[in-house]
């Protein structure tokens, strides 16, 4: 089993660091690598080869995960919106991949037990209308992991300090749906 691990986001934050907190300036990039970091340790203390690339170019990570001949792609991000009270967690798949929205459920159902966040539940985003281009252009099941609002202050605490549970939930996740 080999799962390639795409934290979103520029390297860096340059030139996107995706969502930023208002309040303490927390940075979606920066949040994600360390999850997917974190992720890629419980992986392969368990025998699943991984691979990771954070790059702003969703192009060349499709492309790197396709030609990896990857059995499962995970992209890991955090949630924003201009409502301070908008919170939880949510996991995407891609319309017609019934092993994509496995592997949501089982990821959405770790973190959300595990970490207490609201389940905003497994969404499937469907090519042409809200299609998410890492999980229309890859070959493999894939999901899309909204881990929190940054934008909330409780899910920020989270993302902030529980980067390790996360990770924890997200690699839970994947040998559940083994």
């Amino acid at each position: 089993m080999k799962v390639f691990i795409n934290p979103g986001h520029a390297p860096n934050g340059v030139p996107d660091p995706g969502a930023v907190s208002d309040v303490t300036g927390l940075r979606e990039c920066d949040v994600v690598l360390s999850v997917g970091k974190l992720v890629e340790h419980y992986l392969n203390a368990v025998g699943i080869e991984t691979a990771v690339l954070q790059s702003d170019e969703l192009y060349e990570v499709c492309s790197e995960a396709n030609n990896l001949d990857a059995d499962l792609f995970i992209s890991i991000h955090c949630n924003s919106v201009e409502s301070p009270y908008a919170e939880g967690t949510e996991t995407w798949y891609c319309a017609g991949s019934s092993d994509g929205k496995h592997l949501a459920e089982c990821i959405q159902s770790q973190i959300v037990d595990h970490l207490g966040t609201v389940d905003r539940g497994v969404k499937m985003a469907t090519p042409g209308k809200n299609g998410l281009y890492v999980l229309t252009n890859t070959d493999m099941p894939a999901v899309l992991v909204e881990l929190a609002f940054i934008s909330n202050e409780d899910d920020e605490k989270l993302l902030r300090f529980n980067q390790d549970e996360f990770a924890r939930a997200i690699a839970r996740g994947v040998t559940d749906y083994m």
